[in-house]
């Protein structure tokens, strides 16, 4: 049996852009176990790209929905054949990558409530025909699952928008427009009109695709999403996360009429109660505690959002300012009264729901990095590192923005570099490629130096 076997334990699960996560936590917060599923690499199958697909249009960001669930179902097999004691997990909860939307067909409650011990979740969640995995040219992204058994085909759309879209730009003016203008939605919602948020999105498919949208009995988040696969039932979405749809209004916890209407039609019953972050939302499914032994007590805690989890994690306070440099890099607070502004987000506090936390989020992350080692250092950090090292501070005066997809904060697209005399640089070969990997380590840092401003 291996070493990990028999301590009393809980599971914290992550559902991010590029994989899937578990870790195992005993009684004194020792992290004894952990493994994950990286979907590029271990889901070859999906066709993803730092775990998504960018339709042509260059704006529209999706992911594989049956994806996710197969990496949670390799992950507790492993876990199953490495001799994990599940009977042992007193709860688990989790994070989902924010804003990221999962539509469960009509009849979807049924299937999870029935779900058979002897197969995997993807086995049973999955059509009964091949799925449309990349929607060919000239074919919507909002394409309707396949039909096949119905009682087996529990997503209405297969690929679903993620964080990373850009595509609602329409969506986002009508909705600003509805509730009298950005600073209106921002001091409402805690935010004003994001492409990538959930409720835009939402509006998009609606416009887009009304049969989905009317065949769908629930709307998930990512981490509600997961969440409800745990529990066999839906999840409620949580407040933390909730306040990054541009729905929820932020001072009462409750969903915004005016901006659920202005979105689409019998949203509110599609969407469900938003709960407290902490609340238990449940027992664990008998399909877990039948195929993996886990107690029929282990309690289901609500999932959040990955930025409302980082701030719980590393136990910020007031006064203390966070860094997160991943697929996306964020700079998050916490707060006890929201200012909404029109740059960046107030969500409801994950820890606190009488308190809130700001965050400002910028797209060209972790990806745009590699990127540029891989352009400039082969591949390498070491050589990245180096050459960081090599050039003078302040890099004479060189300033430059790399932004491959369109960016959150600016609002801009394209690699834009200026020399210390405020000239656009045009060709790249005009700077050594020691000064274009300082400067696009450079901007981000002075980005997010410059930031809190906005937020105070």
């Amino acid at each position: 049996m291996a070493e990990h076997a028999g301590r009393r334990c809980c599971l914290g699960w992550d559902f991010s852009t590029q994989q899937v996560k578990v870790v195992a936590v005993d009684a004194e917060l020792n992290v004894f176990y952990e493994d994950s599923v990286h979907f590029d690499r271990d889901l070859l199958e999906f066709g993803t790209q730092g775990g998504v697909h960018v339709h042509e249009d260059g704006l529209t960001v999706t992911s594989p929905v049956l994806m996710w669930v197969q990496a949670l179902d390799i992950i507790l097999e492993k876990m199953k054949a490495s001799g994990f004691d599940f009977s042992q997990v007193l709860a688990l909860s989790g994070a989902g990558q924010q804003h990221g939307s999962v539509y469960w067909k009509a009849g979807a409650s049924q299937v999870l409530a029935s779900l058979s011990p002897d197969l995997l979740l993807h086995e049973q969640l999955q059509p009964s025909r091949t799925l449309l995995r990349v929607p060919p040219s000239g074919i919507s992204p909002w394409d309707v699952m396949p039909p096949g058994d119905a009682g087996k085909a529990c997503f209405s759309i297969s690929d679903c928008p993620v964080w990373m879209d850009s595509s609602t730009t329409a969506q986002c003016r009508q909705l600003e427009a509805t509730v009298g203008g950005a600073q209106a939605l921002s001091c409402l919602t805690g935010s004003r009109a994001y492409e990538r948020f959930t409720g835009n999105q939402i509006a998009k498919l609606y416009q887009q695709n009304p049969e989905a949208y009317s065949h769908t009995e629930r709307i998930s988040l990512v981490s509600s999403f997961a969440a409800s696969l745990f529990l066999g039932s839906h999840s409620p979405i949580d407040y933390s996360d909730g306040s990054g749809m541009n729905l929820l209004r932020i001072q009462d916890k409750v969903w915004s009429q005016a901006c659920l209407g202005a979105c689409a039609p019998h949203l509110e019953e599609k969407l469900g109660l938003p709960v407290p972050s902490c609340s238990v939302v449940g027992a664990i499914s008998s399909y877990f505690v039948q195929r993996y032994g886990f107690p029929p007590g282990c309690k289901v805690v609500a999932f959040t959002g990955d930025n409302p989890a980082s701030l719980a994690g590393m136990r910020l306070e007031e006064g203390d300012i966070a860094v997160s440099l991943g697929t996306s890099d964020t700079l998050f607070l916490w707060l006890q009264e929201p200012t909404p502004t029109l740059e960046g987000h107030i969500f409801c506090n994950p820890v606190d729901p009488q308190h809130y936390m700001a965050l400002l989020c910028f797209k060209n992350g972790s990806l745009m990095r590699e990127k540029i080692r891989d352009e400039l250092a082969s591949s390498s950090w070491s050589e990245f590192s180096k050459a960081l090292q090599s050039t003078e501070m302040g890099n004479c005066g060189n300033l430059g923005f790399y932004f491959d997809v369109m960016e959150i904060t600016p609002e801009i697209i394209g690699r834009h570099r200026f020399s210390a005399e405020n000239h656009e640089c045009l060709r790249r070969r005009f700077w050594p490629p020691e000064e274009h990997l300082t400067t696009e380590t450079s901007c981000r840092c002075w980005q997010m130096c410059l930031a809190p401003q906005c937020m105070s």
